[in-house]
């Protein structure tokens, strides 16, 4: 690569992390002249946190000792720990993720966070093994409804003055059809969607793509081929304040030399980053 193409790579890397970057580790909140609170909450698909147990109702045997990613203790508490510095770095009160493998492993991460979280996990029987999982600050929100399902999960509880549902999707297609589910069953919610959403109409449910404006400006999850790509979105009701909402990049997110995220595997090649897809963010009120 010539000299030429690396100082523009950094370039372009550098406006991304800046513009993407929204606050430090202190948790300070956007500024602004409304006094009611704010809560932030992100999406963050963790890139597959499989504990070093073979399991007995699928096939984890390349996430295992003797397994082709050779996948033990020492590999396993570094994504633990790489996966819960993201998560502080963040400081936000309700972080969804996707792609942890069971609740011991939420356990370790909750653990191994510097935040005070609560914590919901649900087996969803998927053929990978992989599930959500909510962490919560449990003196701001307040669950009282779980719903499990293919490739989705739905927490409902008592977020400040509202009723606030969070729909957590892994698949583009279920979202739709969720939501619209949703909308007849539980009225009385506010929907906030998190992960794939392949909405292509999300007005007619009442919902505000939050991350479209980052999307629009170049910045996404996944960095491919040169370009960023938002796979992960929120979509917020409309009947809720966004007061910001993007990607959340830090810089030791970023390999400096492809200005992709520093993934744990390159293929079948250990290396030990966070993961390949970056965060995203929104705060409501």
């Amino acid at each position: 690569m010539s000299v030429h193409r690396i100082i523009g790579t950094l370039l372009a890397a550098g406006v991304f992390l800046t513009a993407a970057a929204q606050r430090p580790r202190t948790g300070i909140r956007p500024q602004t002249g409304d006094r009611r609170v704010q809560t932030g909450i992100a999406f963050y698909d963790v890139d597959r946190i499989y504990d070093t147990l073979p399991a007995l109702f699928y096939d984890d045997e390349e996430y295992t000792p003797q397994g082709r990613r050779h996948w033990d203790t020492e590999r396993y508490r570094r994504k633990i720990r790489n996966t819960a510095a993201v998560i502080d770095s963040m400081g936000l009160e309700i972080v969804a993720l996707w792609g942890v493998e069971n609740e011991a492993v939420v356990r370790d991460l909750v653990t191994s966070c510097r935040g005070d979280y609560s914590y919901i996990h649900r087996t969803l029987n998927t053929l990978d093994g992989m599930d959500f999982a909510l962490l919560y600050y449990g003196d701001r929100f307040f669950p009282h409804y779980v719903e499990p399902g293919r490739r989705y999960l739905y927490v409902e509880g008592t977020l400040g003055r509202d009723t606030v549902g969070l729909v957590l999707c892994a698949e583009n297609r279920m979202a739709e059809w969720v939501v619209g589910d949703l909308r007849e069953e539980r009225p009385a919610a506010r929907l906030v969607v998190l992960g794939r959403s392949g909405m292509t109409n999300p007005t007619r449910y009442g919902l505000y793509e939050a991350t479209a404006r980052a999307e629009r400006a170049g910045r996404g999850t996944i960095h491919g081929r040169g370009r960023w790509t938002m796979r992960d979105r929120i979509l917020v009701d409309t009947l809720l304040e966004t007061v910001a909402a993007d990607v959340f990049a830090r810089r030791f997110l970023i390999d400096p030399r492809s200005g992709s995220p520093l993934a744990t595997f390159k293929g079948r090649v250990y290396c030990g980053g966070y993961g390949y897809s970056l965060p995203v963010f929104v705060y409501i009120r």
